[in-house]
């Protein structure tokens, strides 16, 4: 093997990794923490929170035809002494609040 040889063979190597590199990045998945955080910062608006929780594993989700990985938690606060709480469904990738419903 000659040294032109195993200099493009490097150069293609390193260039597809930078451009697998950046695929990746590109697909990354939202924090639970972020997610959380946002939920709360919603909530607080109305009222004191109690507590919360999110699940750090992704779940599958299937809704009509529609399917994707979500995070799921919970809520809880007090409105006017009164105990509310609140599951939602936050998309994977996005981190997008898919749905929040009273328990």
């Amino acid at each position: 093997m000659n040294w032109k040889s195993f200099a493009v063979g490097a150069a293609v190597g390193a260039v597809g990794g930078i451009v697998l590199s950046g695929a990746a990045k590109d697909h990354k998945t939202a924090s639970p923490e972020k997610v959380l955080k946002s939920v709360k910062e919603r909530f607080k608006e109305d009222g004191k929170i109690d507590g919360s929780w999110i699940s750090m594993k992704p779940e599958s989700f299937k809704q009509h035809t529609f399917e994707t990985q979500v995070f799921k938690g919970g809520i809880s606060r007090r409105v006017d002494g009164e105990l509310e709480q609140f599951e939602f469904i936050a998309d994977v990738n996005s981190g997008t609040i898919l749905d929040v419903y009273p328990l």
